[in-house]
């Protein structure tokens, strides 16, 4: 499931745009930087955004949250991986999830695109896909945030940390995430003239719930593969990792098997 994000912009007008008076937290200690890829697994520090004091205020914290029952060193490494994407049905559904009770932290991950990975018969290796909004203008995923029950061990703070939402995908996601246990799934897209109300801690649950069903239209998508992404070697073509790649023999969406030849 996603869990290698891009981001281009390399300012924050966009956000101020649509949150106005953003209030940018440790912005002497990190500055938001265009990156091409950022994977999940690895739980790198990422700007996402939430409401606090009633004012929209943007944080850097890790990817992957730890919940409150994670309360050792040995539980946090057996099940944080698990917890960078977190089922958006579980939000409001279903009341012994973690996810029910922290359904009031809820936060914006600020993005241009995301990476996610197709399968086709007969080849090895699956092939990546780069998504974003067709216009090209970033965007936000839905996602949630919680502060880690282990202080940290050099600082004594507790560490911010987040997750980001899935739902069931659309039918362009579904040709592109077609293959492995959570197949056919991604994020929970939000164009940003509606982000503030995803925000709103007065918000009411047929509005969240109304949001988190949602699902952007196949037309408002831009999806292309990409050379492969988790790799150490440079694109042949010499190319940046999110631009286009042409795989040869690549069989168009929906035509996942080779075609016979005779």
């Amino acid at each position: 499931m996603c869990s290698d994000l891009s981001f281009k912009a390399e300012n924050v007008e966009w956000v101020n745009d649509y949150l106005p008076n953003l209030v940018i937290e440790n912005s002497t200690q990190y500055t938001i930087a265009p990156v091409l890829q950022v994977q999940a697994h690895v739980f790198p520090v990422y700007p996402i955004i939430f409401m606090q004091k009633e004012e929209p205020q943007l944080h850097f914290f890790e990817w992957g949250l730890i919940a409150d029952y994670m309360n050792t060193a040995e539980k946090i490494k057996q099940y944080r991986t698990s917890m960078v994407n977190a089922r958006s049905e579980k939000l409001l559904q279903d009341p012994q999830s973690v996810w029910y009770k922290l359904r009031q932290q809820r936060c914006l991950i600020p993005t241009t695109g995301f990476f996610e990975h197709r399968a086709i018969k007969g080849w090895k290796k699956k092939v990546p896909y780069h998504i974003s909004f067709a216009n090209k203008q970033p965007f936000f995923l839905l996602g949630m945030y919680h502060y880690s029950p282990m202080p940290d061990m050099l600082t004594g703070e507790s560490k911010g940390t987040f997750t980001l939402l899935t739902q069931s995908a659309n039918t362009l996601m579904c040709q592109i995430h077609n293959d492995g246990p959570n197949k056919h799934r991604m994020p929970v897209l939000i164009e940003p003239s509606k982000a503030i109300e995803w925000l709103n801690p007065s918000v009411d649950l047929v509005t969240l719930s109304s949001m988190l069903s949602e699902k952007i239209p196949d037309n408002s998508l831009l999806a292309y593969p990409v050379y492969t992404i988790r790799t150490n070697q440079e694109r042949p073509d010499g190319m940046l990792l999110t631009d286009p790649y042409q795989w040869q023999g690549l069989p168009p969406l929906g035509m996942d098997s080779l075609p016979t030849l005779f």
